[in-house]
């Protein structure tokens, strides 16, 4: 990697400002349904508490506050949460600028504080520099453990790099590691899995990749628009209209590239969209009225044979309603299929990353991204400006 890692860095006696993701998901009590991103950071956490650091003052978002203080985005079960994972106590301090807070973090005697949500301040995500600089000025050194923000230049990602050190912690490490070794290195037959709604979330995915794997499987509801352009009936299935020639143009060109793009040849339909709904399997064609939920069993063995080569995988998005156990068969029993091959399965992030938790079968798979939208843009070969902000090597 070409900037700094925390493996390059000298934390005796100094206090660290660490950039996480704790963008967790609550229920309606705020109680932390999955705390994956928290568990995700614990490494980086204990490596620089581990090599005598003073202070480490920890920062993050959670939820869309809209700029300004809301008790429903409060990191403060993030804070509760952290302290049973750690086994240590936590400071928790209700506001991320401001003189109290820095005479608060310089007084305190534990040794990890987190603040409040960052999005509580609207110059947050605006980047601004008088706020970036004020984050910069709680520490001596600044640590990027985000993956899943760094694709947004906000102040806690891209603009407090001006005024402090700057270094990569361990799964931002990770992250780059695995996605950067699949679009510039991987190993082959190299093959992507796509699912989830839109055609349009992809497109650069795809554009990227076309050169890059030999083999496109598509689920979802994104196969829909592809099959539809294919001349297929859909009956109500997904369908964006205005990228049916983008479809075609991906066809084509896949065609003239030699490139393998499946796609489902039987669907689990329903009338409406209900978890008791009755559903049944169809052939190619989906009749009038009916809207395919899941990929069917023909599908599920197609996709298994065209994968049983591969030696790396990237996989973005769910190829059925997963979160409707009904609805859930196709994503799961392709996804225990992939854990039993000797590749490198790449899992990016959001939904899918979901959707292997569900199934408990993270432990299967060699890389799950922590980042939705920033490993799609990493996939797609852009600069995230958390990544490219960092310190140079």
């Amino acid at each position: 990697m070409a900037k700094l890692t925390i493996k390059d860095i000298d934390f005796k006696n100094k206090t660290v400002l660490m950039r996480a993701d704790f963008n967790v998901p609550q229920d309606a009590s705020l109680n932390i349904t999955d705390d994956t991103r928290i568990r995700a950071t614990l490494p980086t956490i204990k490596y620089i508490l581990e090599h005598g650091v003073k202070k480490l003052v920890l920062i993050s978002h959670l939820g869309r506050p809209d700029g300004k203080p809301t008790p429903k985005y409060s990191l403060k079960p993030v804070a509760l949460r952290l302290k049973e994972l750690l086994g240590q106590d936590v400071l928790f301090l209700d506001d991320c600028i401001g003189e109290n807070i820095k005479k608060e973090i310089d007084s305190c005697k534990e040794k990890v504080i987190l603040l409040e949500n960052l999005r509580f301040h609207a110059e947050e995500e605006a980047n601004d520099a008088n706020f970036a600089k004020q984050l910069a000025s709680l520490a001596e050194v600044f640590v990027n453990d985000a993956f899943g923000t760094a694709h947004r230049a906000h102040a806690s990602t891209e603009g407090v790099t001006h005024f402090l050190r700057s270094a990569a912690g361990l799964l931002l490490e990770k992250e780059i590691q695995y996605l950067g070794n699949a679009v510039q290195n991987p190993e082959k037959p190299f093959m992507v899995i796509m699912g989830g709604a839109k055609v349009s979330d992809k497109i650069g995915m795809i554009e990227s990749l076309l050169l890059r794997a030999g083999c496109f499987i598509i689920g979802g509801g994104m196969a829909y628009t592809f099959l539809k352009a294919q001349g297929k009936e859909i009956g109500n299935s997904k369908l964006e209209k205005d990228k049916l020639d983008l479809a075609k143009s991906i066809l084509d060109r896949a065609k003239y590239l030699n490139k393998d793009i499946v796609l489902p040849v039987d669907h689990v339909v329903v009338e409406t969209i209900d978890a008791n709904a009755k559903s049944e399997i169809v052939g190619e064609n989906i009749p009038p009225g009916k809207i395919a939920v899941d990929i069917g069993p023909k599908s599920i063995k197609l996709f298994e044979e065209k994968l049983k080569p591969a030696k790396t995988i990237v996989w973005n998005g769910p190829l059925g309603i997963f979160e409707m156990d009904a609805f859930s068969k196709g994503t799961e029993e392709v996804a225990k299929f992939v854990g039993t091959l000797k590749a490198v399965t790449i899992i990016g992030g959001g939904d899918t990353a979901a959707a292997i938790n569900k199934f408990k079968l993270e432990d299967k798979m060699t890389h799950i991204s922590t980042g939705g939208g920033a490993s799609l843009e990493y996939l797609e070969g852009k600069v995230l400006p958390g990544v490219a902000a960092l310190t140079d090597r």
